[in-house]
């Protein structure tokens, strides 16, 4: 140290003064270094990740210094712009992850506080009605009072039909926690319910509907022993089987002219609530081949059923007035007498059913005669018009009397074995202008067709349903 002094001393007095100025600049900038500069070399070499060694060959990490400034003497260093967008980054991600945690917190909060702590339980409890039960009972049995029972059947549906209730049906009761009756539910039929509620006000009550969808159902058969038989086959019910005999019954006698090979298709309806199968409904349309004659049926909104054409199925007389099990005698001119053992024309047709059975009126007309004899028996006849009249004998009871005016397939009277017989059976006659005809092969006279403004509408109708009842028997014969 002491020769740089000397050295310095030998210098001119201009160098001395500009070397002294260049040691403390230097010094100044060794131990006081600029916030850029320092700045500048933190941000390099965090940047390059370069690594650099020292003497001895060992790595001294990028950040580290040489010369490590004191912390008294060190100043901020501001953030750089990349630096400063990172961070808010950050920060926004926290705090949106922190929102949607509270959020959470907040609904799942939320969700466990929905208990309503004045909020009323139900007790719902089925009843069926016994034999012998007043609503009265039943209610007794379910825990209620008489003035329930009393003001319950002040309302004008409920009087209606709980005053009503039948053995088997049953009724809901609802009450609260409280054991006070709410509600009360009565099935009306499939689809509507009666409900009768409970307010602070009194009682009150509506009827509840399901929505009854319509679904179209094919069914067909070939008769191979009795058209009963062919019908249960098809899938068809009792009452199906029989409106489809009343729908042809006009133009075939389901007793004695049926035969082997016949058969028929039927379009129907099934009606269903909620998904569920409540009940059939009308045939739509049906096509009967009874010995190679073809006979059509198709049901208008009118309620009637038409030929496809639009003639009327229904004629003016019933082929025949009773459901019968056979005929034990037919139209004979000649027929021997099976009491005199004469031969006696027998003028009608003796149709065997059970004691009992409705005999019907075949035509609208009036009573001209009612009352008894020793050969008749119990007997109506009926005027139809100046052409028609019918006859009908040996009834167990009349229901008619002389005057009377009827309806076709009104019950005039019940089969019995009054008069003259052999065994109990109707005898039916059929006059024509005076003269007795075979009522089962005599021409009926057509009821009037289809109303001539209605006949467009019906003709497109019948030409889709007869169109859809052909496709749905192509479609069973290539199934066969």
């Amino acid at each position: 140290m002491g020769k740089v002094i000397t050295l310095l001393k030998l210098l001119p007095r201009l160098h001395q003064i500009i070397l002294s100025i260049l040691v403390v600049i230097t010094l100044t900038v060794v131990f006081l270094p600029s916030d850029d500069a320092q700045a500048s070399r933190s941000t390099n070499s965090a940047l390059s990740g370069s690594v650099t060694f020292s003497d001895e060959g060992k790595a001294i990490a990028p950040n580290a210094q040489a010369y490590p400034v004191p912390l008294a003497f060190r100043k901020p260093v501001p953030p750089s712009a990349a630096e400063i967008a990172q961070k808010a980054s950050k920060a926004n991600e926290v705090d949106l992850s922190q929102t949607a945690l509270t959020s959470v917190t907040t609904d799942h909060d939320a969700e466990e506080s929905v208990i309503e702590p004045n909020k009323i339980l139900e007790h719902k409890e089925q009843f069926t009605v016994r034999s012998g039960d007043t609503l009265a009972a039943l209610f007794k049995r379910a825990g209620l009072s008489a003035r329930d029972v009393y003001e319950i059947t002040q309302l004008p549906k409920a009087k209606k039909n709980l005053l009503k209730i039948m053995p088997g049906e049953e009724i809901e009761i609802v009450k609260n926690d409280a054991g006070e009756l709410t509600k009360v539910r009565y099935h009306l039929d499939p689809i509507s319910t009666l409900i009768i509620s409970k307010q602070n006000s009194g009682y009150s009550e509506e009827v509840e509907t399901k929505q009854v969808e319509n679904r179209t159902k094919f069914a067909a058969a070939t008769i191979s022993s009795n058209f009963w038989n062919a019908g249960v086959g098809a899938g068809l019910t009792p009452n199906q089987i029989m409106q489809l005999a009343t729908i042809f019954g006009w133009d075939i006698d389901f007793a004695l002219d049926l035969r082997q090979g016949d058969n028929f298709s039927i379009l129907f309806e099934e009606e269903y609530a909620d998904g569920e199968f409540l009940r059939n409904g009308n045939i739509l349309a049906a096509e009967f081949i009874n010995q190679g004659d073809k006979y059509t049926a198709v049901r208008y909104k009118d309620g009637s059923y038409y030929s496809a054409e639009g003639r009327s199925m229904r004629k003016a007389f019933l082929r025949s007035p009773v459901d019968f099990k056979y005929v034990s005698s037919s139209f004979n001119p000649r027929r021997l007498h099976p009491v005199t053992g004469q031969v006696k024309a027998h003028r009608g047709v003796d149709y065997v059913a059970a004691v009992g059975t409705p005999i019907k009126a075949a035509g609208k007309g009036r009573v001209i005669k009612s009352g008894y004899n020793q050969y008749n028996g119990n007997y109506v006849f009926i005027k139809h018009n100046e052409t028609y009249t019918t006859k009908y004998l040996h009834l167990k009871k009349r229901k008619v009397k002389q005057g009377q005016t009827v309806k076709q397939g009104q019950v005039i009277g019940t089969l019995g074995s009054t008069g003259r017989v052999t065994g109990a059976h109707l005898h039916y006659e059929f006059i024509v202008n005076g003269v007795h005809r075979n009522p089962r092969t005599v021409k009926l006279p057509q009821s009037l067709p289809i109303d001539k403004k209605e006949k467009q509408q019906f003709l497109a109708l019948s030409q889709q349903l007869m169109a859809k009842l052909e496709q749905q028997q192509q479609i069973q014969l290539a199934a066969q």
